[in-house]
């Protein structure tokens, strides 16, 4: 079920008359529900029947760009988003998001919620544990 965004159809006139609209919204112009992407420990998708698209419920590894070459790393954690604070808390992943990784910190540069997958790019190396 998709959510309708829309007022109503008819207004006042200043002459006490109505006024109403010449057309309807077009099916392009409705809005949908935010598809929350959440850290988990399992991967968990949907997909719509019949087409080629789906998103991803929860996820816990991404594809991470560091240079020429790609690696599928593990997230540990949702650091901050540029969407929304309160994203961070609740381990939602969108868009611009800041995540740690296994290499490292992380910026999110896939839509999750329109594709299921997690690509990012390398923001910040983890230095390598110091040795006696």
């Amino acid at each position: 079920m998709a959510q309708y965004h829309k007022g109503s159809r008819t207004k006042q006139s200043g002459s006490g008359g109505k006024r109403r609209e010449s057309r309807d919204k077009k099916k392009a112009h409705w809005g949908g529900f935010f598809a929350k992407i959440k850290l988990a420990g399992k991967e968990t998708a949907a997909k719509k029947k019949g087409k080629e698209k789906g998103q991803a419920k929860t996820v816990s590894f991404a594809n991470v760009a560091s240079g020429a070459s790609v690696k599928k790393v593990k997230i540990t954690g949702v650091l901050e988003s540029a969407a929304d604070r309160h994203h961070a808390r609740e381990n939602i992943i969108t868009k611009g998001t800041v995540i740690d990784t296994e290499l490292g910190k992380c910026r999110v540069t896939s839509r999750p919620g329109q594709h299921g997958a997690i690509n990012a790019v390398l923001v910040e190396k983890k230095a390598p544990p110091a040795q006696k």
